[in-house]
């Protein structure tokens, strides 16, 4: 788990250095200096911790529930085999590896990198709205965690999907599980979270982090499918919580800031 987030803090360091041309470190000073001189980002980012908390004990929200439905044959019911199909015609190790890298590291960098690089930049309305963005997405998904089980592709034996993660981190399983159920599928959070980081990079006007958040979405999204984990439905869910929580983020954002900015303005005119 060390060489995971060591590796992890690595590629945000790097994502952010690509994605603006500058010292990882300056991002990482703008970001303490919000927190200490921003009370409202403080708020928003603590917000966002407690909701990524919640998400983590989920499991044992769970366990306290009575027992619950599962609709897992009402998805394989609609899809089918798509999975396996999917899985079948791009499988090779190489595949896997890079799969994997970007499922497990590259998912958690992009959210790190993205509130890094907007922080260093000063673009406060994008550092609001992807704290916003975070929160609102498991705010979403984890009411359908506790209420909607859908199991992972792999495990739904009639699917006839092979689990290609192990292939690449044997230890998957050890090391992830206890942090997600198997039956937290609907809606993919690996789809929502990345197009949301992909859609902000667009709309935040930096050309050179849009396209590498764009490329990074694109292969999760390959890879929730590849590795036999996610539905064709949980991405569809997924596509559709990355647009709706992206567009009240921003919203939300630019009223933060708008309000925060103003307020100064209206002392100085008493």
């Amino acid at each position: 788990m060390y060489f995971i987030s060591g590796l992890t803090v690595l590629m945000t360091a790097i994502l952010i250095y690509v994605g603006t041309g500058r010292n990882p470190l300056i991002a990482a000073y703008r970001f303490i200096y919000e927190l200490f001189h921003s009370w409202r980002f403080l708020l928003v980012f603590i917000a966002m911790c407690c909701v990524l908390v919640v998400n983590k004990y989920e499991l044992k929200l769970e366990s306290l529930m009575p027992a619950r439905s599962n609709y897992t044959s009402v998805f394989f019911g609609i899809e089918g085999h798509f999975v396996r199909h999917f899985q079948q015609f791009f499988h090779h190790l190489w595949v896997s590896q890079i799969s994997a890298f970007f499922y497990v590291i590259i998912l958690q960098s992009l959210l790190v990198a993205s509130i890094g690089i907007y922080a260093g930049q000063r673009n406060k309305i994008f550092l609001f709205a992807s704290c916003y963005t975070v929160l609102l997405n498991y705010a979403v998904a984890i009411p359908f965690f506790l209420f909607l089980p859908i199991n992972e592709v792999w495990s739904y034996t009639p699917a006839g999907v092979t689990f290609y993660m192990l292939e690449a981190f044997p230890k998957f399983e050890e090391v992830y599980r206890p942090l997600s159920g198997l039956d937290n599928c609907f809606p993919s959070l690996h789809t929502a979270i990345s197009v949301s980081m992909a859609i902000l990079a667009v709309r935040s006007g930096n050309r050179r982090w849009a396209a590498i958040a764009c490329t990074s979405a694109v292969i999760i999204i390959f890879s929730i499918f590849y590795m036999g984990i996610h539905w064709l439905t949980d991405m569809l869910g997924g596509l559709l919580l990355a647009a709706i929580s992206t567009t009240i983020a921003v919203y939300w954002a630019s009223r933060t800031v708008r309000y925060a900015e103003a307020k100064p303005m209206l002392l100085q005119q008493r």
